[in-house]
């Protein structure tokens, strides 16, 4: 017998038929792309199961989502994918490592893009930021 959880008024397989760790951010942007909401991002394992999502006690029904964008991309060399989900009024995003689950049928609808992410003001700000202090870092030490 499967073991069951309740979620509202409806009992659902307790059993993933995925799982992996994640960054996840709630309350994302619209764009893909990297800012300061990936440094406080959530560190959990995200679990697919075959009727909802779950990340620590996010629980996001696939009967709730308007919208899923699985976007491959790169991060400096090393693929990657970040699935944004829209639900409700809530938008998620989850950073996730490559691996041969995103490749094949999802258990929920999701439009398959490829790209690369952008960068947010933040973002950008703190790399001028770093590589100034290295420079400086590298000057002082010379002399």
């Amino acid at each position: 017998m499967t073991p069951t959880t309740d979620i509202g008024d409806k009992l659902v397989a307790s059993e993933p038929i995925h799982r992996c760790m994640t960054k996840g951010v709630k309350g994302a942007p619209d764009q893909f792309e990297y800012g300061l909401s990936w440094v406080t991002s959530r560190r959990a394992i995200l679990k697919v199961f075959p009727e909802r999502l779950e990340c620590g006690d996010w629980n996001i029904p696939y009967s709730a989502i308007e919208l899923a964008v699985l976007l491959e991309t790169k991060q400096w060399f090393i693929p990657c994918y970040v699935l944004k989900v829209q639900a409700a009024d809530t938008a998620y995003q989850f950073g996730l490592n490559p691996n041969k689950f995103w490749k094949g049928d999802l258990p929920f609808q999701a439009e398959r893009q490829k790209g690369k992410l952008k960068y947010s003001a933040y973002s950008i700000a703190i790399r001028v930021v770093l590589v100034i202090g290295l420079i400086w870092y590298f000057y002082t030490r010379s002399k």
